[in-house]
């Protein structure tokens, strides 16, 4: 079998399982993750596998089946080898009872006894060998199992239906990878145990049989007796894992919902509302971990005493101690297979919904009598929909918000379910999504994506989009780096960077999902002209245009006209003018008055065409200076290098630019190599070196230090207990060769029983206290302080760090706090008290023994720490190469429509094929390492039981027999003991490390204090909304530029002020001032009367309102969507909803204010979600409202309703508004025109006019001024 077919086996598979695929075609349910054909054109070999088939009646693909059929035959090899060394282990206890008869007889000759002395050690060493052979298979077996389960979840992750997406969040599925993968690879490794060590416990029955007869069924019926037991409590804890799982995927998904909205929460003041949710699921978390302990309690002191009681201490401590570990594994397991089979048989698209081939037509795009919906138990969103586009023409889509425009688009790209229809599309197609989807990659491979790089076509799309001016702001030009989501571009930048991928990917077929909404009125006019319009670089191409500009209709060939989900009109403007209907009525409203200023600004325009590069105007070159931006924030980045000591550059390249046509030969773009640009997002940083003893006594401080030392004290009890229980014994033995076993049985058995009791009530008050107490104590802290330091660190934090790297923190870090760490200090803590027992009785017995044990334990103690060093470092490795796969995963799961409208499923793919080599190249060491390892210190053991047994003979006159076999048979133990120990410190010290990573994002700089007591503001605080500045200064960070410098102007209450300027003038900085995202450089800001940087951020946030440019819904209902802190009565809700006009559409939800809004409010439209957004507002009903211009992604109707909204509403209210359409701010008090920092002017817009400054050329510009 090709490993290219490994993945796909199962997959495949399930097409083929029931015949019934073959008799009827289902083609909308067939998988084809493995380039399955569709539905009903089965490919031969497909009907072979069906016709094989025929016997399987129709059921779920079983995953496991594909599992075994790649990695078995593998696996077995390894179990052979473990049968081999099961074989073995009993010849040794053999040799020891020859050994022992040895020491009995006077007149044995030596040598005999040292032969068999050498004979163990033989026997031992070989042992070690196998049993390596064995680790080394099963270990491979679990690393592609891995690999494997990672390959075919990211596969399946590409071509899943929208509903099976909404059932999954981008959480879950990361999970998938990290949790549920490691578990199968995790269980791989003790798999045999399952049958190993039942047969090692017969194969020690029988022994036992052999010397003591049928007494040895007494301790087998107590065995037995305990298995019903064991199987309870295996049931039980598989139901907790369930449960367990369940709430860390809740967890997990709000934490990542958190993190992308962490803007958002920090201006709503919301933090502590977010901050009890996710508290609460953790509380849920570790009342489950709570339970799992005391069953493991139960499950622990059951294992340990039962050996007790069936004396079979020689043989069967191991597997008796591993075999629950071993179920507990087998039942993670099983949850996770059922997770991973539940996901990867979820729907896929329906590849054949859209036909791709079809060349008959002359229609490039044709959809014929569509019905389509996201899912197929919904509703139906699109209804009978007719479209036919001719090749080369261009379309506009029209209708307003949540009218199914962007749906029409995702039918046409096959994203949607087809319920009836027909879809052809003819050729290759670019997709510009609503909102852009930018990778973490340099700009250049954002817009390449995966083409090669051709200069001049390069170049010709950077102008086109509007984007060479861009590249001179950015600190790397187009080497630079961009961050997650594109967080360090403003929106429009994004856009415009989405738009130059479509363009430069030359397809035949261009879908536009309204590609102008962020971008500025000139930016946009440019856009369109270049690139779109009947002029554009892709005019013969044929384009669909989803567009709320009303403007640019006239030039259009075709205008659709979508109106709840159908398309009520169509045809070309003119033609739908004289219809006269829905359309024209529209355009009556909104476009007379917008058409004539468009056509006086062209007359404008016409001179400019000499250059045309600059099809703008001549006042200030570069639109991007004009684009408004979407967060400053993001353009701290631009300000790393401060290249732009102020923006003096630009004004004389405008100069220069309109001088000479030596523009037209731009020097190519090599010459400007970056200077050492610094990384936005630091790479994720491995310690290095010990682990330090600080970092071990901070778990010992979260469990509490005295609890600590007396949980070490219990271990010792126990071990003491339980050695001494086997003394007893032996001592016991010697009665027999003395003939008193008579007289004190009844106090030998006493004393015995007594002992064993003991041991196990120690054990379990030590699991009680341990486990269910103490360490869950240190996994609440520890959380609970990583996330207060997360919510408290300042905006700047979550700009350099990804998102990706967090969620591991809190999915894959607290993971270990809670179950390994434990899981890690029980065992060490066992195997440490036993080994030092079992040193003391040897040395006891036979002093001579310390002599051996000195150089023996410097030998161990070297191997050890020159094993621990090199693993650490491995583990380290691994995990930071981890962090890249999930933060590549889960950048796919969001652009996936993109990626697969423009065919590259099979390059993103190969890239996290790549990644997750990587990831192997740093644990496939790890795992030789371990054999290593595991060789070096067994030959330790194996010394030390080649001395005891030499020492038994030497001194066997002196010795009695009872104590020589307790004495080797402890010391063939020891060698597993050592093993155990240094693989437990190994492994603490790699878990450990997980408080190190935990405890260093709760130990962040934090922002200023939330609340502060003796500064707070009364009530009712702002009463009249007065703002000033006084001489006020900002910048990012520190050693960076000022971003605004000495502001000083006062706003009176009530007044209404635009702000408006080019893009880095400081637009988004100064609303950012206001909240105190940005703490201040110099000067301050008062708000009647009381200075800002004194009170607490949550008393200063929650007195004003933002309506940011992005919106952010959190998945949750609504209702808590608006008011997370229920404040307010659902009367006050319906009204601002009402105000907001999204009255109509909640009340139509079946569930009103309880509606489920989906991760991202994925299941509202963008428009919607804005309003979302106004209603918050509305709600929150401050005296000072600042708007980031949030009228982008709304058509021009509802954008008319937010407005008027706002008049009315906050009538009485300080309103800031960066403006982004200027129409939207002529009717306000004053305008505030930034540049570089500064005020420009500041006035009424009607004198700003008559003063023919800057603001009088930005409103000529949008044909707002004469």
């Amino acid at each position: 079998m090709t490993p290219a077919r490994k993945q796909p086996d199962f997959i495949s598979e399930q097409n083929l399982t029931s015949q019934a695929v073959y008799a009827k075609p289902q083609p909308s349910t067939t998988n084809h993750v493995s380039g399955g054909t569709g539905g009903n054109e089965s490919s031969p070999e497909e009907v072979e596998v069906l016709l094989s088939n025929h016997k399987a009646a129709p059921h779920q693909p079983s995953f496991l089946r594909a599992l075994i059929k790649a990695f078995g035959p593998y696996f077995l090899i390894g179990s052979v080898f473990k049968f081999l060394q099961d074989a073995i282990t009993f010849v040794n206890p053999q040799l020891l009872r020859m050994l022992i008869s040895f020491t009995k007889q006077k007149d044995v000759p030596d040598w005999w006894g040292y032969t068999l002395a050498f004979l163990m050690f033989f026997t031992a060493l070989l042992q070690t060998l196998i049993l390596h052979h064995h680790f080394q298979y099963c270990f491979v077996t679990g690393m592609n199992v891995r690999t494997a389960l990672i390959g075919a979840i990211y596969r399946k992750a590409l071509v899943i239906t929208n509903a099976a997406k909404r059932s999954s969040t981008v959480g879950e599925i990361v999970n998938l990878m990290s949790v549920d993968a490691q578990r199968f690879m995790d269980l791989t490794t003790f798999l045999n145990l399952l049958w190993s060590a039942p047969l090692q416990i017969m194969l020690a029955l029988f022994f036992l049989w052999q010397n003591l007869g049928p007494s040895v069924l007494a301790g087998l019926a107590v065995m037995v007796m305990l298995i019903p037991l064991n199987a309870f409590i295996a049931m039980k804890t598989r139901a907790y894992q369930v449960e367990q799982m369940q709430h860390k995927d809740a967890r997990i998904k709000l934490m990542n919902e958190i993190l992308n909205g962490i803007k958002v929460l920090k201006l709503y003041a919301w933090e502590n509302s977010f901050k009890d949710k996710v508290l609460a699921i953790r509380q849920k978390e570790l009342n489950v971990l709570r339970k799992t302990a005391y069953l493991g309690a139960l499950s622990t002191m059951a294992w340990t005493s039962a050996p007790f009681l069936v004396a079979l201490t020689t043989f069967a401590v191991f597997p008796l101690n591993m075999l629950p570990q071993v179920i507990s594994g087998l039942v993670q397991a099983s949850v996770s297979l059922k997770r991973i089979q539940n996901f990867l048989s979820n729907d896929e698209l329906d590849a054949s919904s859209v036909d791709r081939k079809n060349t008959s037509s002359e229609f490039a795009v044709s959809v014929i009598s569509g019905k389509f919906t996201w899912a197929k138990e919904d509703e139906p969103v699109l209804h009978n929909i007719n479209v036919m586009v001719p090749q080369g023409s261009l379309v506009a889509v029209v209708g307003h918000v949540g009218c199914g425009k962007s749906s029409l688009i995702s039918a046409l790209l096959g994203d949607m379910e087809k319920v009836e229809g027909e879809v052809s599309v003819r050729g290759s197609v670019a997709y510009v999504p609503q909102q852009a989807w930018i990778q973490n990659a340099t700009l250049r491979d954002n817009i390449l994506f995966g083409r090669s790089f051709k200069e001049q076509k390069y170049r010709r799309v950077l102008d086109a989009c509007a984007l060479t001016p861009d590249l001179e702001v950015l600190p790397g030009g187009d080497m630079t780096e961009i961050g997650e989501k594109g967080i360090n571009l403003s929106g429009g930048q994004r856009q415009r960077v989405s738009l130059a991928r479509a363009l430069y990917s030359a397809a035949d077929v261009y879908l536009l999902d309204d590609p102008l909404s962020a971008v500025d009125a000139h930016v946009s006019k440019h856009i369109f002209d270049n690139l779109i319009g009947p002029e554009g670089v892709l005019k013969g191409k044929t384009r669909i245009l989803v567009t709320h500009g009303i403007s640019f209709l006239p030039q259009v060939d075709n205008i659709v006209v979508m109106v709840e989900g159908r398309v009520s009109e169509m045809g070309s403007y003119q033609e739908l003018l004289k219809q006269n209907g829905a359309f024209a009525e529209f355009l009556r409203n909104y476009a007379l008055e917008d058409i004539i200023e468009e056509d006086e600004a062209l007359d404008e325009l016409i001179d400019d065409e000499l250059f045309p590069d600059d099809v703008l105007s001549n006042h200030h070159t570069d639109m991007v200076d004009i684009e408004p931006t979407i967060n400053e924030a993001k353009k701290s980045f631009m300000r790393q290098i401060s290249i732009l000591s102020g923006d003096e550059s630009f004004r004389c390249r405008s100069v220069r630019r309109h001088g000479s046509s030596k523009r037209r030969h731009p020097e190519p773009q090599e010459k400007k190599k970056p200077l050492e640009v610094e990384k936005l997002i630091q790479t994720e940083t491995a310690e290095t070196g010990r682990v330090k003893s600080k970092v071990f006594l901070e778990y010992a401080k979260a469990v509490g230090l005295v609890l600590s030392v007396i949980i070490c004290l219990l271990y010792g009890c126990q071990s003491a207990a339980a050695i001494g229980a086997n003394i007893w014994l032996s001592q016991w033995t010697n009665d027999a060769s003395t003939n008193q076993t008579k007289e004190n049985v009844d106090m030998r058995v006493g004393v015995y029983a007594a002992l064993g009791i003991a041991q196990g009530v120690l054990i379990l008050v030590n699991c009680l206290l341990c486990r269910a107490y103490s360490m869950l104590r240190a996994a609440k802290l520890t959380h609970h302080n990583m996330l207060q330091g997360v919510l408290r660190a300042p905006q700047a934090f979550f700009e350099s760090t990804p998102t990706g790297r967090l969620l591991n923190r809190f999915s894959k870090d607290v993971d270990a706090i809670d179950s390994h760490i434990p899981d890690n200090i029980d065992i060490w803590m066992r195997t440490f008290w036993y080994t030092l027992n079992v040193l003391l009785i040897c040395s006891a017995l036979t002093p001579m023994f310390l002599i051996v044990i000195a150089p023996l334990m410097v030998f161990y103690w070297w191997v050890q720490r020159f094993y621990v060093a090199t693993s650490r470092q491995l583990k380290r490795l691994e995990s930071v190469s981890r962090s890249p796969i999930y933060s590549h995963f889960s950048e796919t799961i969001t652009g996936s429509s993109v990626i697969r409208a423009y065919g590259r499923h099979t390059a993103f793919v190969l890239m996290n094929d790549i990644k997750v080599d990587e990831n192997q190249k740093s644990y496939y060491p790890g795992i030789v390492s371990n054999r290593w390892l595991g060789v070096r210190i067994e030959f330790i053991g194996n010394c030390i039981v080649l001395f005891s047994a030499l020492f038994a003979v030497t001194g066997k006159d002196s010795l009695n027999p009872g104590l020589v076999g307790l004495s080797v048979s402890y010391a063939l133990q020891v060698t597993m003991s050592l093993n155990w120990m240094v693989r437990m410190t190994s492994d603490l010290e790699n878990n450990i490390v997980a408080v190190e990573r935990v405890k260093e994002y709760s130990e962040t700089k934090t922002e200023a204090p939330w609340e502060v007591e003796n500064k707070k503001p009364p009530p009712e605080w702002p009463m009249e909304g007065n703002v000033e500045f006084k001489d006020y200064s900002v910048r990012y960070r520190k050693g960076l530029d000022l971003v605004l410098r000495n502001i000083t102007m006062s706003v009176k209450g009530g007044e209404k002020i635009g702000i408006v300027g080019r893009t880095g003038a400081g637009k988004s900085s100064m609303t950012l001032c206001l909240f105190r995202l940005l703490e201040a450089a110099g000067g301050e800001i008062t708000i009647d009367g009381v200075k800002i940087s004194e009170i607490g951020l949550h008393d200063l946030r929650s007195k004003l309102t933002i309506i940011p440019q992005e919106p952010v819904l959190f998945s949750g209902t609504l209702r808590m969507n608006l008011d997370p802190f229920e404040k307010y009565s659902d009367e006050e809700v319906w009204k601002a909803l009402e105000h907001s006009h999204l009255h109509r559409f909640v009340s139509n939800q079946p569930a009103k204010l309880e509606m489920e809004c989906s991760e991202g409010g994925e299941n509202l439209s963008v428009g919607q979600r804005q309003l979302v957004c106004l209603a918050r507002a509305l709600l929150r009903k401050t005296r000072i409202l600042i708007l980031d211009e949030a009228t982008a992604a709304i058509d021009l109707e509802t954008d008319d309703l937010i407005q008027s909204t706002i008049r009315t509403q906050f009538e009485d209210c300080t309103v800031f508004t960066i403006a982004h359409r200027l129409n939207t701010i002529m009717d306000y008090t004053r305008v505030l025109v930034l540049d570089k920092g500064q005020i420009a002017e500041f006035d009424t817009p009607t004198n700003l006019i008559s003063k023919r400054g800057i603001f009088y050329g930005m409103a000529k510009d949008a044909g707002l001024a004469q």
